[in-house]
């Protein structure tokens, strides 16, 4: 079965640097990420409720906090040439810490991924009709898991169409919807709903993207220095939340409601169709090529099995098409909300192991240069779980400032203080599995 089904891209190995993309290739993937539909109805949610320029700061802070915690562990992932959930076992987790990571980050994105199909297959019922929401749902489903199965490099072509026609699609449709209206009166305009404060909005932009930075490494593994990371992030962010963001903030303003979708879509029809579409398609790939990144982690360090990421995405991808097609994930969105408070501390503890504590960076040092793993990582760091716990804790009930950045800046500063202290300590020794070292056949079909 695995030599008929896509690519393993690299799931448990280093991307060696000869297999790796330009920063345009991988930049236009993180845009096409951060300017999808989800952004669209954030700027109008944003727009709604706050004036233009109070909605300019917003997106900016958010996008700043973003931009530091996708660089901070999409260094280390381009650094070290590993997807998130592996190198967490030597960034402060441990071989079964981060068994509980990939978990995680599993079962959040193949939800995210059927509620998306759901979302995708609503445009399509209106757009051609024919066959039930269901039905869409799960063609949609498994259209999205056939380009996954290629990994990365077909991920790359699928952006490059997806992406520029999915930025025109806006432009075209709002520029049709506010065509008409004085721009100039409509920046200055008072916010048509009920007020929102500057840190709610700034809570909102940054909340809205945080699961999606702190598994940055799954992409940045494939750039090839530290600065190509630098500037796809920064590029990425910046045009993806003020144009496609600050759209749906003017959108707002001009039809002086939230559901701009409904409207774009009843005022330009096919086009805001294929907007919601091709809006849901970019950054659906890389909900379930994540999540099939987090299984094969978790299954080879629980049950020691490797297990092919193409294989593993095909599998996820039917499951999710599947409850998408029944209606059943629409009941699990406020699970995966809650879940999305766990990955903040995630990336805190990352970096801090990685650039302050230091326990495990000669490991990933030594085998670096010889381009394979550890031999060994700590089976598990008990201060890392207590400190994974508390901050997350800390972003769910601490009501002052930024509940993601709460937690993210809770777990660095516990996380270093701990290790200053000397409190960071693996209990156990795990072997790396074998077959995870060998990368010379990782690009062939598998």
């Amino acid at each position: 079965m695995g030599a008929q089904v896509g690519v393993d891209d690299y799931a448990l190995v280093r991307v060696p640097q000869e297999e790796r993309y330009s920063w345009w290739s991988v930049a236009v993937q993180r845009f096409g990420q951060i300017s999808a539909l989800s952004q669209f109805l954030l700027g109008s949610t944003i727009g709604f409720s706050m004036g233009f320029w109070h909605a300019f700061w917003a997106f900016t802070l958010g996008a700043v906090i973003l931009e530091v915690v996708s660089i901070g562990v999409g260094i280390i992932g381009c650094r070290e040439g590993l997807q998130t959930s592996m190198l967490t076992r030597w960034t402060g987790f441990g071989h079964g810490g981060s068994a509980v990571v990939g978990a995680a980050i599993g079962i959040s994105l193949i939800g995210w991924f059927g509620i998306q199909s759901g979302v995708s297959a609503e445009g399509l019922l209106s757009l051609i009709g024919v066959l039930p929401t269901w039905a869409w749902s799960l063609l949609f489903g498994l259209a999205v898991t056939f380009i996954v199965l290629w990994g990365f490099a077909s991920m790359k072509w699928v952006a490059y169409i997806t992406v520029p026609a999915f930025v025109a699609l806006v432009a075209w449709s709002v520029g049709r919807e506010l065509f008409g209206h004085d721009v100039g009166a409509l920046v200055a305009s008072p916010p048509p709903g009920p007020a929102m404060s500057l840190l709610q909005g700034t809570t909102l932009v940054a909340g809205g993207f945080i699961v999606g930075a702190v598994i940055t490494p799954d992409m940045t593994r494939f750039n090839r220095t530290a600065a190509d990371v630098v500037k796809q992030t920064v590029l990425g962010f910046t045009v993806g939340e003020y144009l496609i963001g600050m759209s749906g903030v003017l959108l707002a303003h001009a039809v002086r409601s939230d559901d701009v979708i409904t409207i774009v879509t009843s005022s330009v029809g096919w086009v805001g169709t294929l907007v919601i579409i091709l809006g849901t398609l970019k950054i659906n790939d890389w909900n379930l090529y994540s999540s099939g990144l987090g299984l094969v982690n978790f299954v080879g360090t629980v049950f020691g099995k490797r297990v092919n990421r193409a294989i593993a995405t095909l599998v996820l991808g039917v499951v999710g098409s599947l409850l998408a097609a029944g209606g059943i994930l629409d009941s699990f969105t406020g699970f995966l909300t809650v879940l999305g408070v766990a990955f903040p501390p995630i990336a805190g503890i990352m970096v801090a192991e990685y650039f302050v504590v230091k326990q495990w960076r000669p490991d990933l040092d030594r085998s670096r240069a010889a381009g394979t793993l550890p031999e060994t990582a700590p089976t598990w760091v008990p201060a890392t779980l207590v400190i994974w716990v508390v901050a997350a804790l800390i972003g769910q009930f601490v009501s002052w400032g930024l509940p993601s950045i709460n937690s993210l800046v809770a777990a660095f500063v516990l996380y270093a203080v701990a290790g200053k202290l000397g409190l960071v300590r693996g209990v156990g020794l795990s072997r790396t599995a074998e077959g995870t070292e060998a990368s010379t056949t990782e690009r062939e079909a598998v």
